[in-house]
């Protein structure tokens, strides 16, 4: 494949200079395909994700392989990445989850909370505090053996059941992760129905309750379109950590309204005409991304895909 084109670089306001991409393609992206994914593709995706420049991606879930059986190779598939220069958080569900996790040397993992109390029933069958409570000792464990935590939270916008999410019921849960001991919490739209007001005015509230853009990453989902704005919005307010998810794969089982996550090149092809820094090689993502649509045995959503892709087509 040729280099592709890229966007002329001009920075815009107050922005940061280097954004971090949390790379949830191999999780987030493939936990809902029907058909089982090899666990050596997995494994080749998360290569190549490492070799286009990627720096942290997220490998796999340690749930239980009744309710997500694409990631049932959790173990199969770790120590066949392990061996990477790069970050690979895992998703733990609880504390069998961690031992599982620790056992293959693991050192982030992530818990997945909810704002409201429908999808924490839907998803964990529990109430909002009861899930909290049963995260607990996994996040003191965790951090107990020097391991990172990063704390989900699903649902900070909106939700199907229970539509627009009060800020201050969101502020509250992610106080509660806070305090537990999380370092770093991701503050998702599940149902991508958050617009860039409700984005500056979430961020304001956190600030004022003690957690600042500096510990946050967004995770935006492009149901509506608004995934790059809302991205935008953030980064203006000083958050510089963002969720995607290369060739735009995913989205949530138990949220049947939502549509695959921001992609990767989307946001790396905007992040680059804004002239920030991200580390990663547009051309080896999208050829990452191209090589993993193949494999699923459809065309790649992500925008920035199909059109570099087409442009090298026209070229040969």
């Amino acid at each position: 494949m040729t280099a592709p084109g890229l966007p002329m670089a001009v920075p815009a306001g107050d922005l940061p200079t280097r954004v971090r991409i949390h790379e949830v393609g191999a999780r987030d992206g493939l936990q809902n395909e029907k058909a089982t994914v090899p666990t050596e593709v997995k494994a080749e995706f998360i290569r190549r994700l490492a070799d286009a420049g990627l720096t942290t991606i997220e490998a796999t879930s340690f749930v239980h392989p009744k309710w997500v059986p694409q990631l049932a190779d959790a173990e199969q598939l770790f120590p066949q990445v392990a061996d990477l220069p790069v970050a690979l958080p895992v998703l733990v569900p609880n504390e069998r989850g961690l031992d599982r996790a620790l056992a293959l040397g693991a050192s982030r993992v992530a818990v997945f909370a909810s704002a409201t109390e429908s999808f924490a029933k839907a998803n964990l069958n529990r109430t909002v505090d009861e899930a909290l409570a049963m995260f607990e000792p996994v996040v003191t464990r965790a951090k107990a053996d020097g391991v990172h935590v990063r704390g989900y939270l699903s649902m900070c916008f909106g939700d199907p059941w229970e539509g627009p999410v009060p800020i201050p019921q969101v502020v509250r849960v992610c106080r509660a992760l806070t305090d537990m001991g999380c370092d770093e919490l991701s503050l998702g739209d599940t149902i991508g129905v958050a617009t860039p007001g409700h984005v500056v005015a979430l961020l304001a509230a956190l600030d004022e309750a003690g957690i600042p853009p500096s510990a946050l990453g967004v995770h935006f989902h492009d149901t509506y379109g608004q995934a790059l704005a809302n991205t935008l919005a953030a980064l203006q307010q000083g958050v510089t950590t963002v969720d995607a998810s290369a060739g735009g794969l995913g989205g949530c089982p138990y949220a049947k309204s939502a549509t695959g996550n921001l992609a990767t090149e989307d946001l790396v092809w905007m992040l680059r005409g804004l002239g920030i820094d991200t580390g990663i090689d547009l051309g080896r993502l999208v050829a990452t991304s191209t090589w993993m649509a193949a494999r699923l045995g459809r065309p790649s959503p992500s925008r920035t895909v199909r059109a570099l892709s087409h442009e090298d087509t026209e070229e040969h």
